[in-house]
């Protein structure tokens, strides 16, 4: 989100009161209690995660804990299940402006290659628009049992084509988000990933990524 890089202090400021109020829609405790009984154990998510069973399906969820103004920045990878192959992506808005229309350059990008290939390039911020100021430091990683391909192709096109937003909305008036973590969320809940914690709107990247319960946890440095 890199808001997209930075969060300016009166939307941090309502986005924080959003977050005490509202507890990001769950807190990291509900979260657990409510998957517990379903979540893999972190061994199940971590192994083998670049190939193992090709029939099912896997997602990742990138992080950069100091984007934002240390609200944290997300992006997202999923499995092609039988080919070896991961199509991933972000939202970076290098802009840094609070709302990008419908069809604006936000800094949206994906790409497709190999597990190792796009661990190497979420590293190294390869696709950022300009200077990344603060690299991809952290992944997260799940199995998944469902998964459809398709229906996340489609949402990208979707999160690409539908603008940047952290605030009122001009068309509704309505205070909301389209932002970097909806739009990790809105591509990994298309492919039907498996233990995907709800995202609400305005929630904080970095708030997050650590309800995503069961999930592996690794460093991420440039390879």
């Amino acid at each position: 989100m890199h808001i997209g890089g930075r969060r300016g202090p009166a939307v941090g400021a309502v986005i924080g009161a959003i977050v005490a109020v509202a507890g990001c829609g769950q807190s990291a405790a509900r979260a657990t209690a409510e998957t517990a009984e379903t979540a893999p154990s972190r061994a199940e998510a971590i192994t083998n995660m670049a190939g193992a069973a090709p029939g099912r399906g896997a997602a990742c969820v990138f992080v950069k804990p100091d984007g934002a103004q240390k609200f944290g920045h997300v992006g997202w990878g999923f499995k092609v299940p039988g080919t070896g192959r991961w199509v991933y992506g972000a939202v970076e808005n290098p802009s840094e402006k609070l709302y990008t229309p419908p069809g604006g350059d936000m800094g949206a990008w994906h790409a497709e290659g190999s597990y190792d290939r796009m661990l190497s390039e979420m590293s190294t911020d390869i696709h950022y628009p300009g200077r990344s100021e603060h690299p991809y430091s952290r992944y997260r990683c799940t199995k998944s049992s469902t998964h459809d391909v398709n229906n996340a192709r489609a949402m990208i096109r979707a999160v690409e084509a539908r603008g940047f937003l952290v605030g009122v909305d001009p068309r509704t008036g309505k205070l909301t988000s389209r932002d970097c973590l909806d739009a990790t969320y809105d591509v990994l809940k298309a492919y039907r990933t498996r233990h995907l914690t709800r995202a609400p709107k305005l929630s904080i990247p970095n708030v997050w990524v650590e309800e995503l319960w069961g999930w592996s946890d690794e460093k991420l440095t440039p390879r």
